[in-house]
C-alpha cells in the first residue's frame, strides 16, 4: 500500500516543522521568506556583504551585472525584512554604508552551502539543459 506520505511532498511537512508552519501551503507566510531568499540579487547581496561594510559602489562593483535600480530595490526589500542595515554618514558627498545584521549573517551559512552545491553541480546541470534542448530541437 502507498501512502500519501510516499506521494506527496507535503504530507507530514507540518508534523517535520512543528511551530514554523508549512511552505507547501500555499497561505503559509514561510513562502514570503522563500521569495526573498531565492532571489538571485539577494543571495549575492548577503554574499558581498558577509565580508563586511560595503557602500553601495562596491555592492555593485563586488556583484556585477546588477542594474543600479535592481540593486536598490533589493537593498531596500533586504532592510525592510531586517536582514541588512543601511546607515547614511552625514558628510558631503553624504555616504551610505550596508551591512548585514545578525539575521542577514545567519542567512549566509546556508546560502554559502547553495552556492557550493551550484557551483559543483553546474556542469551537471548545463549538460543537462543542452541534452534537453537538442532532444527539443529534434521532436
Amino acid at each position: 500500500m502507498v501512502t500519501k506520505a510516499a506521494t506527496d511532498p507535503s504530507a507530514g511537512t507540518a508534523r517535520s516543522w512543528a511551530g514554523r508552519g508549512n511552505a507547501f501551503d500555499p497561505d503559509c507566510p514561510t513562502r514570503v521568506v522563500l521569495d526573498r531568499v531565492g532571489d538571485k540579487w539577494t543571495a549575492l547581496v548577503i554574499g558581498a556583504l558577509s565580508g563586511g561594510v560595503l557602500r553601495f559602489s562596491e555592492l555593485r562593483a563586488a556583484i556585477g551585472g546588477v542594474a543600479p535600480k535592481v540593486l536598490t530595490q533589493t537593498l531596500r526589500a533586504l532592510e525592510r525584512d531586517g536582514l541588512v542595515t543601511r546607515t547614511v554618514h552625514a558628510q558631503v558627498p553624504p555616504r551610505v554604508d550596508y551591512e548585514l545584521t545578525d539575521l542577514g549573517r545567519s542567512l549566509g551559512g546556508p546560502l554559502a552551502t547553495l552556492t557550493d552545491w551550484a557551483e559543483t553541480h553546474v556542469g551537471q546541470i548545463l549538460a543537462a539543459r543542452e541534452r534537453a534542448e537538442a532532444a527539443a530541437d529534434h521532436a
